[in-house]
């Protein structure tokens, strides 16, 4: 459900109307702002790539408001396993999963897994039940360089390219969030 029109931030509206019609924009979550898309768009996933100037073969991170929004790209598992996930969302914490058949390898980076998060950041999150689903997100940032933390340095990074930018705080974490492994609880990337 769409927060309350007193609460929704600048830019929020076009970023919904833009990733209901394949672009490219910028939010803020729990940590740094993201840049995200449709994943189920892949000229608006190869876009983001190359506007980060990321290869392909790194392979994409997922929010969602709700893990039903994962759930269909994603290869079911034990339950004690997805508990293991759940228990941490939502929060600051990203699941590398195996994902589901037919899934684009361009968010994979050709592999068989695909990064997860649900996100705790409310403004990430009402982006995600407004859109209806998942989202890409990839810290908004050329790649190699240091990810932005406010809009403006959002607008600094990429001035027009973006199709938009939602201007609202980051969730204040001063580092991405942590990366594990779902099938062995290994950390991938400390957080």
């Amino acid at each position: 459900m769409p927060a309350p029109a007193s609460t929704i931030p600048p830019g929020f509206d076009a970023a919904l109307a833009a990733l209901r019609r394949g672009g490219v924009v910028a939010y803020p979550t729990e940590g740094v702002f993201g840049l995200g898309c449709d994943p189920r768009d892949a000229a608006a996933v190869a876009r983001l790539l190359a506007l980060k100037g990321r290869p392909a073969s790194v392979g994409l991170i997922l929010i969602a408001a709700e893990f039903s929004q994962l759930a269909p790209l994603l290869a079911p598992l034990d339950p004690k396993l997805e508990a293991r996930a759940a228990a941490t969302w939502p929060g600051p914490v990203t699941w590398v999963w195996p994902v589901a058949t037919g899934v684009d390898r361009g968010l994979t980076g050709g592999r068989d897994t695909l990064a997860v998060r649900v996100t705790a950041h409310p403004v990430a999150a009402a982006l995600c039940h407004a859109f209806g689903g998942a989202l890409v997100s990839t810290s908004a940032n050329r790649h190699g360089a240091a990810p932005a933390l406010t809009a403006a340095e959002v607008e600094r990074d990429f001035g027009t390219a973006l199709d938009a930018v939602i201007n609202a705080p980051c969730g204040g974490r001063d580092k991405p969030t942590e990366l594990r492994d779902v099938l062995t609880g290994t950390v991938l990337r400390p957080g």
